[in-house]
């Protein structure tokens, strides 16, 4: 008679046994999935990037003037204008993560400058000769953007002249993030963009041999340090939600069809969500620079045309 409430006891205590393992465990699978992203991107963009090597205009032939620029959030940032007499447009120049420094592109500040082109070359925030201990991976580098845009404007040199970001990798995010928020930016021309970090950083896992699932388990988590990191503020600010903000405005998207930085699934979701006058440029391989010499872009023949040819189409007054 007693045996059965004695069974249906140690029935009840293994239950509550195995729910008790299964909390635990997912408790723990929650803890290591949480524990990836600040393993991952904290030495990446928790600190300042001092630079190996950078430029100064005078190798390139070129004379650039420093300019320093205070964001809405309080940090100082360098730049370097040069300048050209009655501009077509004014390029804003901004790099990546890590490599290279801004000032690489003095090399494309003269070559553009030939053809009737300014430039002004930004070190985003936590770079070279700027301010700042964080990187945000473009979520609030776009106040960086607005700065230099504010200058311009500002300055007296350029009434009326078009304003056109031209980034790369990170720097080409944030070209479209900063095209999304500031409705002065005349166009873009974007390099090897993420579509959003979580976007990328699921990729790079699958491309590391990851299963998909658990590249999928891992977006929020990411996309949750990112906001802690960066501001709930600016959480939203992604090249994949700004791109819809175009409008009629021009922009050029480039990307290397086996890029190992920022797989080509950036781009093919970045192209999916922009208006459809959206020109794009696809290069065969591995290349995340795009092109090897920076410092002599012109030598590039596809690259220049296809450069000059944007340009010229919409700001060069043919």
């Amino acid at each position: 008679m007693h045996a059965r409430p004695r069974m249906r006891r140690r029935r009840s205590r293994a239950r509550r046994a195995l729910l008790i393992a299964v909390v635990i465990l997912v408790a723990l699978v929650l803890v290591g999935l949480a524990a990836i992203p600040p393993y991952i991107m904290g030495p990446m963009i928790d600190g300042h990037v001092d630079f190996t090597r950078t430029y100064a205009a005078e190798e390139f032939g070129i004379a650039a003037e420093r300019v320093d620029l205070t964001t809405q959030d309080g940090l100082r940032i360098a730049a370097y204008e040069v300048r050209q007499p009655n501009p077509k447009a004014v390029l804003i120049f901004l790099s990546g993560i890590q490599n290279p420094s801004v000032t690489a592109f003095f090399g494309h500040a003269r070559w553009l400058g030939e053809h009737g082109y300014a430039s002004l070359l930004v070190e985003m925030r936590a770079h070279g000769e700027s301010e700042g201990q964080l990187i945000t991976l473009g979520h609030r580098e776009h106040l960086d953007v607005r700065a230099a845009v504010d200058h311009i404007r500002t300055s007296g040199a350029y009434d009326g002249v078009p304003i056109v970001v031209y980034g790369l990798s990170m720097g080409g995010a944030t070209a479209i993030n900063a095209a999304g928020e500031i409705p002065e930016i005349a166009g873009v021309i974007s390099m090897s963009a993420f579509s959003s970090w979580p976007d990328v950083f699921a990729d790079n896992m699958r491309l590391q041999g990851a299963p998909s699932w658990l590249a999928e388990a891992e977006r929020p988590f990411v996309a949750a340090y990112t906001a802690l990191k960066s501001g709930l503020a600016t959480a939203g600010v992604t090249p994949l939600r700004e791109i819809a903000k175009l409008g009629e405005r021009p922009a050029l998207l480039i990307h290397s069809t086996g890029d190992s930085q920022v797989p080509f699934a950036s781009f093919e979701r970045l192209v999916a969500n922009a208006p459809g006058h959206v020109e794009t440029w696809v290069v065969d391989g591995d290349r995340h620079l795009i092109i090897d010499d920076y410092e002599r872009p012109e030598r590039d023949g596809a690259y220049a045309a296809t450069i000059l040819g944007f340009l010229e189409r919409h700001w060069g007054g043919e």
